[in-house]
């Protein structure tokens, strides 16, 4: 697009926004409805688009990770905020019916997962809460939740939204936070990787594109920095990297070196941002039988190459205790799953650059998979690299703590990973922890205490912040706190579909085993594999039927979605 278009592009925004701020909530709950049934409508465009632009295998299971990070993500994201709408249309907060909780450090609890019957049977075993920032009661949360709905008629102007070139669902999702949480309209520019979408994302947004509430842009470079600096733009949201965040806030080169350091912006509006990090996954000591083990590397395995690694919140370094008796067996069996894993082009721009960084600082480290395109990095003796340098691809570090205590104190080694995860990587997006059952059992609330110590914006346990992302009521983002010229993983939230004030984490909890041997072992979750596992054999099956269910749930269609579970 030229500067022209754009210009166009945002008087029609401007004149589009007094359109907006005269509907009413139910007029907003709507075009939600609208465009919930738009997206299953086209939801195979979607996929067959996303399948091209990832150079995936029509038929492989994989593209079952296209259904449920694009369409599925949307859909759901989309029926939980018109809930919301439904509610505050009646007067009522967003979180009338909600539960509530408390968690360490006075912070309030709000659950996200599960809200009803269905969640339960889809999602059994699997929860999830919202911590408020510490200090924020009860009552409050209830009075505050809506955000800018709760005066729909007071608007904030033009947001730019820069679009992620990854998760296909991640630029509609921020364009609808944009829309409803901040009452903004928005200028939703692609990333050139995802320009194959903008026909299909313009038939599912067409009902904010045809009131003058969204125009989506499209080009490079060029195009991002024009918009974000133009006059009628009020507010920017990116995701993407920590470097393109600086350049649009501070410039380039030396001169946005120094302007940076100095926090002096160029910018001269407020920015909010999802940036990734690098993300560790740390494993409590205990004894495993040989199923956990399999199962928990493979979970490991799925957390670094969902996508092939090209995920902001891929975890990217296992954090193990050294003296762990089992550590041998599980370093080889995330080997074995690590080369195993089903092969996948390396589509995103710089994979193989980004890959090529990880061999030089460490020469050492294995090439797995097919042509050896992987690289695990074991028990680095300078481990500044792997934990400062998001390789955004299939990279996978492995670190181990030395405690004081043997390697039957989980405790000690927990508050070690803590502090290693906290001070030395960088970013604060998501953590993943392991623990055996017992484990936690043992370590009782001493547990809680040290999840409560993790700077991060979702923590997940026994299962991956990737659950996070899927849950729409969850918030996302990086954990609060963050200057802008030390930007880290960012700064605010997205989803978030009750529209929470002032959250401070989500904290994602999943079953240790699956189903059966989850219910055999006193764990109750009916969870098989999830359909998100690399090797899952009908995620894409599976995938498919949670978009149409999503879309108009209903009892009839889950014993197909259970069948197709089944045997993933």
């Amino acid at each position: 697009m030229n500067e022209s278009q754009i210009d166009q592009a945002l008087e029609d925004l401007v004149e589009g926004e007094k359109t907006w701020a005269s509907l009413s909530l139910a007029a907003r709950r709507g075009l939600l409805d609208e465009v919930r049934d738009l997206t299953v409508r086209h939801a195979t465009e979607w996929v067959d688009a996303a399948v091209g632009i990832k150079q995936l295998d029509p038929a492989s299971p994989l593209v079952g990770e296209e259904w449920m990070s694009g369409p599925y993500s949307l859909v759901a994201g989309l029926a939980a905020l018109s809930e919301s709408l439904t509610k505050l249309e009646a007067g009522r907060s967003p979180l009338e019916g909600a539960e509530f909780g408390y968690a360490p450090g006075g912070r309030t609890t709000v659950k996200a997962l599960p809200l009803n019957t269905f969640d339960q049977l889809l999602l059994s075993g699997f929860s999830a809460e919202v911590w408020l920032q510490p200090g924020i009661e009860k009552a409050e949360a209830i009075r505050s939740a809506g955000l800018a709905q709760r005066d729909p008629s007071r608007t904030h102007g033009v947001g730019a939204v820069l679009g992620a070139g990854n998760i296909f669902s991640i630029a509609p999702l921020d364009t609808i936070y944009e829309l409803y949480a901040n009452n903004r309209v928005v200028a939703l520019k692609l990333n050139p990787v995802t320009d194959p979408l903008q026909p299909v994302l313009t038939k599912v947004l067409a009902p904010f594109i045809a009131i003058g509430a969204v125009r989506i842009l499209t080009g490079g470079p060029e195009v991002g920095t024009y918009l974000v600096r133009h006059k009628l733009v009020d507010h920017v949201h990116m995701t993407g990297s920590a470097l393109t965040y600086d350049a649009i806030v501070f410039g380039t080169g030396e001169e946005g070196a120094r302007r940076k350091a100095a926090d002096e912006p160029v910018l001269d509006k407020e920015m909010t941002a999802e940036l990734g990090g690098v993300s560790p996954t740390i494993v409590l000591p205990g004894s495993w039988s040989a199923a956990d083990i399999e199962f928990q590397a493979n979970h490991v395995v799925t957390q670094r190459l969902h996508n092939n690694g090209y995920n902001c919140v891929a975890a990217q370094v296992v954090v193990l205790p050294k003296r762990w008796a089992q550590r041998d067996e599980f370093i080889a069996a995330i080997r074995k799953a690590f080369n195993d894993a089903p092969a996948r082009p390396a589509y995103y721009p710089g994979s193989d650059v980004r890959v090529a960084g990880a061999d030089t600082s460490y020469p050492d480290a294995q090439h797995l998979g097919s042509r050896g395109a992987r690289v695990l990095v074991v028990d680095p003796t300078d481990r500044e690299a792997l934990l400062c340098t998001e390789y955004f691809g299939p990279v996978l570090g492995v670190i181990e703590l030395e405690t004081d205590d043997d390697d039957s104190s989980a405790e000690r080694f927990f508050e070690e990973a803590v502090r290693v995860a906290n001070d030395e990587f960088v970013g604060t997006l998501g953590v993943n922890i392991i623990a055996h059952p017992d484990t936690i059992k043992t370590m009782g609330d001493t547990f809680d205490h040290l999840v409560e110590q993790l700077r991060y914006g979702t923590i997940a346990i026994n299962a991956w912040t990737g659950v996070g992302y899927l849950t729409a009521t969850a918030t996302w983002g990086a954990f609060p706190g963050h200057k802008r010229n030390d930007i880290q993983s960012g700064v605010g939230v997205v989803h978030n579909a009750f529209l929470l004030d002032r959250p401070e984490r989500t904290v994602v909890r999943g079953p240790f085993r699956p189903a059966p041997r989850s219910v055999f072992r006193g764990e109750w979750s009916l969870s098989p594999k999830p359909p998100w596992f690399v090797n899952n054999r009908t995620a894409a099956t599976t995938g498919r039927l949670l978009v149409d269910f999503a879309g108009a749930p209903g009892w009839s269609k889950l014993p197909a979605i259970f069948a197709s579970a089944l045997r993933g």
